[in-house]
C-alpha cells in the first residue's frame, strides 16, 4: 500500500531502528514505546491483519517473534516479554514484543507510552543491545 507507514519503513523511505531483517520479516523499535526495548515485528508483505497472512507466512512471522522475544529477554535480563496483536493504530500486520519485569507497574498489557520517550541516541543503543542478543 502506498500510504502504509510500515510499508514505507520496509522500503527504506522512513528511517527506523532496525533490530532484525530477512527476506520476509522486519523487526524495529516502536518509536512510541510502552517500555524500553518495545519492538514491532512485521511481515514485509503488506497484510492488514496477521490473520490475513497465508499459514506459512504467519508461521515465518511467529518464528521471528519468538527469536526477538528471546533476544529481548536476554538483552534486558528479564524472564518475561509480552507479545500483543492489536492492529488498530497501523493497518499493517504487526506484533508487539515488550520486555516486562515483575512489579513494573505496566498492568496486564502495557498501553501507555513511557515518559520521557528515549532519545534517538538511546534508541540506537537499545537497538544495538537487542541485535547483539540475537
Amino acid at each position: 500500500m502506498d500510504d502504509c507507514i510500515f510499508c514505507k519503513i520496509v522500503k527504506g523511505e522512513i528511517p527506523s531502528y532496525k533490530i532484525y531483517e530477512d527476506n520476509d520479516v522486519l523487526a524495529f523499535l516502536d518509536i512510541n514505546p510502552f517500555a524500553k526495548g518495545h519492538t514491532l515485528v512485521i511481515p514485509k508483505k503488506h497484510a492488514t491483519w496477521v490473520w490475513d497472512l497465508e499459514e506459512d507466512e504467519y508461521c515465518v512471522l511467529l518464528k521471528a517473534v519468538r527469536m526477538i522475544a528471546k533476544a529481548i529477554r536476554k538483552a534486558f535480563d528479564t524472564e518475561w516479554a509480552v507479545e500483543g496483536i492489536a492492529g488498530l493504530d497501523v493497518p499493517h500486520a504487526h506484533i508487539h514484543v515488550i520486555p516486562r519485569y515483575i512489579d513494573d507497574g505496566l498492568g496486564a498489557f502495557p498501553n501507555k507510552v513511557i515518559d520521557p520517550k528515549p532519545s534517538a541516541e538511546e534508541m540506537q543503543k537499545i537497538a544495538e543491545k537487542i541485535k547483539k542478543a540475537i
